[in-house]
């Protein structure tokens, strides 16, 4: 299908069932790689970052719908523990590393340091300038190992975000989103912008690139994202041949036990009582 030919809505989004077709052909895809990499043993490692309310959770729940997760997981670190902070500064994400066959999805990362750690004064200068002289001599590293690392930058307009947030406050399954951090976030758009240039300008190396996701339109940044993956990895399609089920074996001799000696969960939709012809 060519530029052109691309169906948005009234709204300017991309209509909704291209969006969904086009998902599954590349959630197929997706499953695709997935056989490459238990296959070829690659380590991949994608680092999602960008504002709050950018569309990085969403994205990465549509990689991973598909996936086997013992081959694809995602790693979203929380608050470091006080023993955590006296450690280098590195040492708690290592252990997420992916070994061989493996996807890890970093729902944010490392890149914490440059983003939140920095603005809201979580780390000193020192610490801070360290992380910006260290990070790309890790990347390097991580690369050199084997390792195939993919950085991306969800990136969204203020009224965008605003809306967002707006939206997590009147849905009560969205509402657990919405942070005190995410609240301070709204008050320091620029001091983040700020903090992303400086980090761009020492962590966007040639071997270590930064990708920026326009991501206002969730729709176009999710399928924008996982066609980017697939074009930047060379995997190769490894599906195994379609297994033909034979005939099942009947079995012999087993008496199950009573069905009420079982306690079964509560039918809390149950079917409607059939009407009987009292005729």
């Amino acid at each position: 299908m060519s530029e052109s030919q691309i169906p948005f809505n009234k709204k300017g989004r991309l209509d909704y069932k291209f969006y969904l077709d086009e998902l599954e052909r590349l959630q197929i895809e997706l499953v695709k790689l997935q056989y490459w990499i238990k296959d070829t043993q690659a380590k991949v490692v994608v680092i999602f970052e960008g504002r709050d309310a950018a569309g990085k959770g969403g994205v990465i729940k549509r990689i991973t719908e598909k996936l086997n997760p013992r081959i694809c997981r995602v790693a979203a670190l929380g608050v470091p523990t006080e023993k955590e902070k006296t450690q280098w500064y590195f040492q708690r994400y290592i252990p997420y590393l992916p070994s061989g066959g493996e996807m890890v999805l970093f729902d944010r990362s490392w890149y914490n340091r440059a983003g939140v750690e920095r603005v809201m004064g979580f780390c000193s200068d020192d610490d801070y300038w360290e992380f910006l002289r260290s990070c790309p001599n890790l990347e390097r590293m991580l690369i050199r190992s084997g390792i195939i690392l993919i950085k991306f930058w969800f990136s969204i307009s203020m009224e965008e975000q605003e809306h967002r947030f707006q939206d997590r406050l009147k849905d009560p399954t969205k509402r657990w989103k919405l942070s005190e951090m995410d609240l301070k976030s709204r008050d320091l758009w620029v001091d983040y912008s700020k903090a992303k240039d400086e980090m761009f300008a020492y962590t966007d190396t040639k071997i270590s690139p930064w990708y920026v996701v326009n991501a206002d339109d969730k729709r176009k940044a999710r399928l924008n994202t996982i066609h980017h993956i697939l074009n930047i990895i060379p995997y190769e399609d490894q599906t195994p041949e379609p297994i033909e089920l034979k005939p099942r074996k009947i079995q012999k001799g087993y008496v199950r036990p009573p069905m009420q000696e079982q306690t079964f969960v509560k039918d809390y939709y149950p079917y409607p009582e059939k009407e009987t012809n009292t005729e």
